[in-house]
């Protein structure tokens, strides 16, 4: 069965997307995702989808649950990398994708995911005083 590659860089996952997204291949990763950021207390997702050029109303929703799942788990989202048609197919379709968070490249999207984990851990930190 084809899977999409997890690589872990310290307290952050990285997902580069390089095949074209169907249905079962979007489900397993959402399920081995959730399941890599619980197993590793991974801080931060980066999802690079450069490689994708459709995406459905499935993948994009599947993108939003993957960034509200990540939440619950105390991960933040950040998905990289869209490809102009992409967008627009996105907001053709009505998809906002709430709680997902993009930056145009994966040096931009290491910065965000840095400092929301960093504003995260501040804003926790402060509460406990």
């Amino acid at each position: 069965m084809e899977k999409i590659p997890i690589l872990r860089m310290g307290e952050f996952l990285l997902v580069t997307i390089q095949v074209d997204m169907h249905d079962r291949l979007a489900m397993g990763l959402q399920e081995d995702l959730t399941q890599m950021i619980s197993d590793t207390e991974a801080r931060g997702v980066l999802i690079d989808i450069s490689s994708l050029e459709i995406v459905d109303s499935f993948i994009g929703r599947m993108l939003g649950n993957i960034a509200a799942m990540s939440r619950v788990l105390d991960a933040q989202t950040v998905v990289v990398g869209m490809q102009p048609a992409v967008a627009i197919t996105l907001v053709e379709l009505g998809l906002s994708l709430a709680g997902v968070r993009t930056a145009l490249n994966v040096d931009a999207g290491m910065d965000l995911l840095r400092s929301a984990v960093k504003g995260s851990s501040d804003q926790y930190g402060a509460s406990l005083n």
